[in-house]
């Protein structure tokens, strides 16, 4: 019956809305952690520049490799 496979169908698509929605609430978990770790570590000026730095050789990174392709 037709109506049978759209109610069976809509119940799969259900299921897989909830595993994403908590999977996307267990990642948002491990980001904030993540982001509170970033925090601690630039709160210092030694570690801002050294940050820095890294995001520079980075960007010049990327600079010379778009160049020279």
């Amino acid at each position: 019956m037709l109506s049978g496979d759209i109610h069976e169908e809509v119940e799969t698509h259900n299921r897989m809305l909830d595993r994403m929605g908590n999977d996307m609430d267990s990642s948002r978990g491990f980001l904030s952690g993540t982001v509170d770790k970033f925090k601690m570590v630039f709160e210092t000026k030694s570690s801002r520049r050294m940050g820095s730095l890294v995001v520079s050789f980075v960007v010049l990174f990327l600079l010379i490799y778009y160049l020279t392709r």
